[in-house]
């Protein structure tokens, strides 16, 4: 896909992962509508895009609020003329033993990981297919593809990203719209809780700059990729989890052991 002139509507633009795809994105020269929960949240990064030449429209929306979602969409079209290319970057994560989880907490982790992407490919993939051509990016994680323990709210949210993914690719084939998937590993930023980092460094996870992370989505953009999963060992065990999920189990039980106080104290 080529990204001159694209434009591009990206959910939780004011996140860690999210803003660094922003400017990944601006800088192959996308025209942006920026979405998150506040226009204070985003703009630092509306600063940092227009001190660096580029142009991005932000738009405030609560994403589980039904009217102000489609209102929101409805407002980044106008803005851009169109959709070529949505970014499903939103999203929400706990790290607790599932007996411990708040109800509510973990059907809005459902509600915003998993249903509103799909909500959201619904709203302007009409656009795209009449057009013949158009982008759905879905970004989830290496908890789609492994389930965690103490974060089972997220990763099953993620499984489902993926499936989404998955079943979207095969529902569009042929029609000029593609769907990519990419899984990052952790990634450093305030997404993650303080018990996050400390299960982290305690543990020895993998976590990577939210920079490198964007400059992989967007290449992946580019080469009309279909699942992409970043980090090793980490997407060579989602592979094997897929094959001999039971071989995992036994590789990950100290692991999990480890994480387990973290994941009470949170």
């Amino acid at each position: 896909m080529k990204l001159q002139g694209a434009r591009v509507l990206l959910t939780g633009a004011a996140g860690g992962i999210g803003s660094a795809i922003a400017q990944a994105l601006a800088k192959k020269g996308a025209q942006l509508a920026l979405l998150d929960r506040g226009v204070a949240e985003l703009e630092p990064l509306l600063g940092t895009l227009r001190d660096t030449g580029n142009s991005a429209h932000g738009l405030e929306a609560d994403l589980l609020d039904h009217a102000a979602r489609v209102a929101a969409v409805e407002h980044a079209h106008r803005l851009l003329g169109g959709i070529d290319m949505l970014v499903n970057c939103a999203g929400l994560i706990s790290f607790r033993p599932l007996v411990e989880e708040d109800p509510l907490l973990l059907e809005r982790i459902i509600r915003l990981n998993l249903v509103v992407p799909m909500l959201l490919a619904r709203q302007v993939l009409p656009e795209m297919l009449g057009r013949g051509s158009g982008r759905v990016v879905n970004i989830g994680s290496t908890f789609g593809s492994i389930g965690f323990a103490w974060f089972a709210a997220y990763s099953a949210s993620k499984f489902g990203v993926r499936g989404l993914s998955e079943a979207l690719r095969r529902e569009l084939d042929g029609s000029g719209v593609g769907v990519t998937y990419v899984a990052p590993r952790a990634v450093k930023t305030k997404f993650n809780s303080d018990a996050v980092y400390r299960m982290a460094q305690a543990t020895g996870m993998n976590m990577d700059e939210p920079g490198w992370v964007a400059t992989r989505i967007v290449t992946a953009i580019e080469q009309d990729a279909k699942d992409v999963y970043l980090g090793f060992p980490e997407r060579l065990f989602a592979r094997l989890n897929g094959l001999a999920p039971r071989l995992v189990d036994g590789g990950l039980r100290k692991q999990t052991r480890a994480m387990a106080g973290f994941a009470r104290g949170a």
